[in-house]
């Protein structure tokens, strides 16, 4: 969301669906921009979770400092409004010291709450949340969306019907606190004053290839040990309904070992959680406001180059 009235340099945010290479775009970007990557992935923030989460092992990041990863215990009810928090901080200290600041990572209500500061809420009902969460994998979001249009009109009004985390939010908020969010809107804090640098690039790949890669991956995260990893977590004292379980790579492995699902049903049952997760990750972004879309992996060259052309052109835009 570049803005013409502005003279600073755009800060880039590298988004899109697991699994279409965004990690491998930021790295390059941050090489030859002299950049540092914040993180924008609501499961790297936990510490101890690593098999399904992708996060860049130290060895593999070209000497870039990584931000925002392994910041919270896998019990901890880590908020979007606590990320914003933190993530604004971070930018401002890359930034400080004359770096640019990329972020990296797919998790939109993240940066949403960074550019659209939360006002004060209940805490978060975390089987409400789960409820919905069903809802929404077995209905699809518009049905997210009719229902807070019952309950909430005036909220529902002004929420695309593709936005599932912000209409999620708003449920979640007229559940628990018996008021309506679209009355509570005009309490909330500004944005931060780099709110307008920012210039989301959005990486889409063929859907097919997506998905193979999806299933490929899944299937090498349960070679590589994401049960045992799941398993050690529980045996040191993390409750199977800890928030950072949630994740659709750990849920299902969860459901595994007590005893709910086979070992292949809770393999197959992640592919297709992973893919409607991508799915729902695209439509998400289509409602963001001049996002500019690469039709192509981050680990590919043209998408190298396309991303410096935007943020070039985007440069050009601030001076």
């Amino acid at each position: 969301m570049a803005s013409t009235e502005i003279s600073e340099p755009p800060i880039p945010a590298i988004v899109g669906p697991t699994a279409s290479g965004k990690s491998d775009l930021g790295i390059e970007l941050a090489v030859k921009l002299g950049g540092e990557i914040i993180n924008l992935d609501s499961v790297q923030v936990y510490r101890g979770l690593y098999v399904a989460t992708a996060k860049v092992p130290e060895q593999d990041r070209r000497g870039i400092p990584h931000h925002l990863i392994d910041i919270a215990g896998p019990t901890e009810n880590f908020t979007a409004g606590e990320y914003a928090r933190r993530a604004e901080a971070a930018i401002r200290d890359v930034m400080a010291r004359g770096r640019m600041a990329i972020l990296v990572g797919g998790t939109g209500f993240y940066l949403r709450a960074l550019v659209q500061p939360l006002f004060q809420s209940p805490e978060t009902d975390l089987g409400l949340r789960d409820r919905l969460r069903r809802l929404l994998e077995a209905r699809g979001a518009h049905h997210l969306h009719r229902m807070l249009g019952r309950v909430d009109p005036s909220s529902a009004s002004v929420i695309s019907p593709r936005d599932w985390s912000r209409t999620m939010r708003a449920l979640e908020f007229r559940f628990q606190s018996g008021e309506r969010m679209s009355k509570s809107r005009p309490n909330r804090p500004p944005p931060p004053d780099f709110a307008e640098r920012f210039i989301v690039i959005a990486l889409n790949p063929s859907r097919a290839a997506l998905y193979s890669k999806i299933n490929a991956r899944a299937e090498r995260m349960f070679q590589e040990g994401l049960v045992e990893e799941v398993q050690a977590l529980i045996d040191s004292g993390v409750p199977a309904d800890a928030k950072a379980f949630q994740a659709h790579g750990y849920r299902r492995v969860v459901e595994y070992i007590k005893g709910e699902r086979t070992l292949e049903g809770a393999l197959e049952q992640m592919k297709l959680d992973t893919r409607h997760y991508a799915k729902r990750q695209l439509s998400w972004w289509r409602t963001w406001p001049g996002t500019r879309w690469i039709n192509r992996f981050g680990s590919e060259p043209e998408a190298l180059i396309d991303a410096l052309q935007y943020i070039t052109e985007a440069t050009g835009s601030t001076r």
